[in-house]
């Protein structure tokens, strides 16, 4: 094996080494970002996507270089074998097809493991995208539902506040209406009393102007039947004097 198809094959054993290192499942998408963002791959990745052709250039002149190499022995083989040549140069020619063969295959899963490659890491990046994205919503989510709950406890605590307050104010009122009614009655029997009172006063009254009355029609019955003695008196004084 050359030099370049020996640096094909390690390049080929590094991809597959990469791949299976991504595909581990115990290391998340947000895990594979945090290292991707390293300052050193920020320094790479002007270069990156110069890097990338240039292996894909390389890896595909080297398949077509392989490709070339199969059909060139694989005719070879035929013509040997035809032309039925010694058994030393029919080896030669098959240990030549075979590594021809074997660079083709190698060339060939090189190249195609390259763009898996690229595909996965871009893969893996958009999902730990999406994986942040889904974590910042959820932390959203969550403060929005704590910011709710806080909002509905804080207005079960005003409400009940308000219904203390209803209650001790209806309690307050039924005891000031209780109050008023009692005082509206003590102040209802003691009208009563007091009517009462005058009633018996007014009725005293009467009886006493009716008293005087009669005592002033008395008096006056009395006055008249003095006036009238004493005016029969001075006649038969006069009578007597003459």
């Amino acid at each position: 094996m050359t030099f370049q198809w020996t640096a094909v094959a390690v390049f080929l054993y590094v991809e597959i080494a990469i791949l299976l290192l991504l595909c581990i499942p115990y290391v998340s998408p947000l895990r594979w970002q945090k290292i991707f963002m390293f300052s050193l791959w920020d320094k790479i990745a002007n270069y990156w996507n110069k890097a990338f052709l240039a292996i894909i250039v390389l890896l595909i002149v080297l398949f077509l270089d392989a490709v070339r190499e199969v059909r060139k022995y694989s005719n070879v083989h035929l013509a040997e074998k035809s032309t039925q040549a010694t058994a030393s140069a029919y080896d030669h020619i098959q240990m030549k097809l075979f590594r021809s063969q074997r660079n083709l295959y190698i060339s060939g899963f090189s190249l195609f493991l390259w763009l898996v490659l690229r595909r996965t890491v871009s893969l893996i990046t958009l999902l730990a995208k999406e994986m942040g994205a889904q974590v910042a919503l959820e932390i959203q989510v969550a403060n929005t539902s704590d910011a709710a709950r806080k909002y509905l406890e804080e207005n079960e605590k005003l409400q009940q506040s308000l219904m203390e307050r209803n209650c001790v104010n209806k309690e307050l009122i039924e005891v000031t209406n209780k109050k008023l009614k009692q005082e509206a009655e003590q102040l209802k029997a003691e009208i009563k009393k007091s009517s009462m009172v005058l009633g018996k006063k007014t009725d005293a009254m009467t009886a006493v102007k009716n008293q005087a009355a009669s005592l002033k029609k008395e008096y006056d019955y009395l006055m008249q039947e003095h006036k009238k003695l004493k005016g029969g008196e001075g006649e038969k004084y006069d009578k007597k004097a003459l």
